[in-house]
């Protein structure tokens, strides 16, 4: 029996392959690799830049400024697409190659997949050492490509033709793999990029990968039930999770049948609408009073889709009270294990509505006083809200706070708001008021500056109809503004709002309070004594941006700023709204961090910030704990 072949070269057959791929999840069939990102060099020009100008029919592309900006993107495509579409991105060898190494972190520990393909060395070294490429001399099969390894949920270098189709195929079992999905790299040398094959015509044959939504084993939703009908004063933390499983509506089924008040880590903020009953806020150092305070009186944590990073937990300090279990519904089995809980190994939407069903087989509720004391907790952070919201003159110049209530009371569900760093993510989880389950989009796994701008790009990619808001601060803008360039280009009609305060101001509160002295986190020149202390630098964002040919408005009052976002809101080419805030070189001024973060203070030190500073870190390090 003979096979029907096609000659084609390597690149132009991952090309082909990866137009035929689709998932399903629910009755919803969505194409996998929906578009490629690229910025060619000697690396890839020939080979998937050739493969993409022949099949462009099949295959959109995006040309990037910058490749982990490009990265991001993609992420930001992905997350808004559920993870169930993707994009791929292509660079050169060297340099190309490895600014994919911070992006590619980033999708990996967000869970958020992506396709890289990066040039590579000649497999068959005629030209060796080739332009761009590290000489390892213990190692000849070694490349700057190797440091895509530990970022990556699955690598291949391709050094033969035929060995791409089992790659592909296990490269696309991984990104669509709920449990196992990030990013993942086919390295591709720029010899067998090139290269002829003959390839059977099933490997372009169209393939529908089903995302599986796993229910819980009976044994473990038994005891699962049990610890929470023993449970006085449970508590339920909505992480990243519960979005990518689409479960929001189950979590809220959940929460109204029990009365369980719900906390969200940053990834989970939304999974409930700020004014849903049950819904208590952040949780963790950059959490609201409510949500911590029953996180300390909390004798049953049930984790859904979290990864209890520290500041979730507060570095093992948040959770006091000594009979505290947890029980952890995730579907990745490493982090339903955590802090020695018990674990649901399950998908969330699925795992969520057998506990409820199983509940209302006993008419399961949480006591009625206990509803009282965090409805009443719930009402009180809302008043916190309002007044740090508000501006009583319209003609003075706006707190970072203002500036968040500005935008608070103009959006409504259908705006999707982006942040990653700075000091912004730490106001937004307490005090934003997420209005659909998809408005709240912090990348806070990586927490990377300069995510933000082609994030955006990627989430109106996904989203078109809806407006889409990056939310910048003047030291993660000079980390990557060049995507602007990339929406201008392509006419994506992403909304910047970009603060200026004048340098790292979040790092700077930190410094502070750990004895740093805000050393070297200020944009400021020097004084006489060398520190930077002086006047701000003659910096002017607004004029870079728009010197990228974003349409700029500037506004230096309160009034000015509402009016400014009403009309970037209504814009339909890349808009910014530049602001400089009342608060410059501090921290925002929001309510204090409900729970203490665990950042080590020096030991030793003569200058009497730093010994202080280590006198208060010894006092809250003695609470942390282990829990087993």
């Amino acid at each position: 029996m003979t096979t029907s072949t096609t000659r084609l070269t390597v690149a132009q057959a991952l090309v082909r392959f990866l137009a035929a791929q689709y998932t399903e999840r629910d009755g919803e069939r969505h194409r996998l690799i929906d578009a490629t990102w690229g910025i060619f060099g000697h690396g890839n020009v020939a080979g998937i830049g050739q493969a993409l100008v022949e099949y462009a029919d099949v295959m959109p592309f995006h040309q990037g400024r910058n490749e982990q900006a490009m990265v991001h993107a993609a992420v930001g495509y992905a997350r808004q697409s559920n993870r169930l579409s993707a994009h791929a991105v292509t660079t050169s060898i060297g340099p190309g190659a490895t600014n994919l190494v911070t992006g590619a972190a980033l999708a990996t520990i967000n869970h958020l997949p992506v396709l890289l393909l990066p040039g590579d060395i000649f497999a068959t070294r005629p030209a060796d050492p080739v332009l761009q490429q590290l000489e390892v001399p213990y190692a000849g099969d070694v490349s700057v490509n190797d440091t895509l390894r530990p970022v990556s949920r699955y690598f291949d270098r391709i050094s033969r033709p035929e060995a791409l189709i089992p790659a592909a195929l296990q490269a696309m079992r991984v990104l669509t793999d709920p449990v196992e999905t990030g990013a993942v790299t086919l390295a591709l040398p720029q010899d067998v990029q090139a290269e002829a094959y003959d390839w059977p015509e099933d490997f372009f044959a169209e393939r529908t990968w089903s995302v599986r939504r796993p229910g819980a084993d009976p044994i473990e939703l038994t005891e699962a039930v049990r610890a929470i009908r023993q449970a006085e004063r449970p508590l339920l933390i909505a992480g990243g999770g519960v979005h990518h499983s689409r479960a929001e509506a189950a979590l809220a089924e959940f929460a109204e049948a029990t009365g369980i008040p719900v906390a969200s880590t940053q990834a989970g903020k939304g999974s409930l609408p700020h004014d849903h009953p049950q819904d208590v806020g952040g949780v963790g150092h950059t959490g609201t009073a409510t949500a911590d305070e029953l996180a300390r009186a909390a004798d049953l944590v049930i984790g859904v889709g979290t990864r209890y990073t520290d500041f979730t937990t507060a570095s093992g300090t948040l959770f006091e009270d000594p009979g505290v279990r947890f029980l952890n519904l995730n579907i990745a089995p490493y982090d339903g294990h955590k802090l020695a809980g018990r674990a649901l190994i399950a998908d969330a939407r699925s795992g969520l509505s057998e506990l409820t069903e199983a509940l209302r087989m006993h008419d399961h509720r949480v006591p009625p006083a206990y509803v009282a004391r965090y409805t009443e907790g719930k009402e009180r952070w809302e008043r916190r809200v309002d007044a740090c919201w508000a501006a009583d003159d319209p003609e003075a110049r706006p707190t970072q706070l203002q500036v968040l209530g500005a935008l608070d009371a103009l959006v409504d569900g259908s705006d999707i708001v982006i942040n990653a760093a700075g000091s912004l993510p730490g106001d937004l989880h307490k005090l934003w008021r997420a209005r659909s389950r998809d408005q709240y989009h912090l990348e806070y796994g990586y927490s990377c500056m300069g995510y933000e701008i082609p994030a955006a790009i990627g989430v109106r990619l996904a989203a078109p109809d809806r407006p889409v808001w990056a939310l910048v601060g003047d030291g993660t803008y000079l980390m990557m503004p060049t995507e602007i360039v990339t929406a201008v280009q392509e006419g994506v009609a992403i909304k910047m709002l970009l603060v200026q305060n004048h340098g790292y101001a979040s790092i700077g509160g930190l410094s502070e309070e750990t004895g740093g002295e805000r050393f070297g986190t200020a944009y400021r020149y020097r004084n006489d004594d060398g520190a930077f202390a002086g006047a701000p630098l003659p910096v002017d964002l607004a004029a870079n941006a728009e010197s990228l040919g974003m349409r700029v408005l500037r506004a230096r009052t309160v009034a000015d700023l509402r009016a400014a976002l009403a009309e970037a809101r209504a814009a339909d080419t890349p808009t910014c709204v530049y602001v400089e805030t009342e608060t410059a070189d501090t921290v925002s001024g929001a309510p204090a961090a409900q729970a203490w973060w665990d950042v080590p203070v020096a030991q030793t030190a003569t200058r009497a910030s730093a010994v202080k500073a280590r006198e208060l870190y010894e006092r809250h390090v003695s609470s942390r704990r282990r829990h087993l």
